[in-house]
C-alpha cells in the first residue's frame, strides 16, 4: 500500500520557485510512491505524459512535493 504521494509541479518560468505550488502550476499530475525518496525519483516517465512535457526547461520547470496519503494541501488562510 502507497504510503506517499509525489506531487508533481510544472510551472512556468515566469513563476518564481518559492510560488511555485498547487495553485499557481500550469500542470499538477501526481503519483503514489512507497516512500519519501521515491517522491524525488522515476517521475520522468509521469511528466513525458503532461502536454507541456516539451516546455520543460525551455519555457518551464518542474518541482516536486512529498505528501503522506490522505493529508489535504495546506490552502492559504483567507483571513490576513
Amino acid at each position: 500500500m502507497s504510503q506517499f504521494v509525489a506531487i508533481i509541479l510544472i510551472c512556468l518560468n515566469s513563476v518564481p520557485s518559492e510560488a511555485c505550488d498547487e495553485s499557481t502550476a500550469a500542470d499538477v499530475l501526481s503519483n503514489r510512491v512507497d516512500s519519501e525518496l521515491s517522491c524525488v525519483m522515476g517521475w520522468q516517465d509521469v511528466v513525458a505524459r503532461s502536454a507541456l512535457a516539451n516546455e520543460i526547461g525551455r519555457t518551464a520547470y518542474v518541482k516536486t512535493l512529498c505528501r503522506r496519503s490522505g493529508v489535504e494541501p495546506l490552502r492559504p488562510s483567507a483571513s490576513h
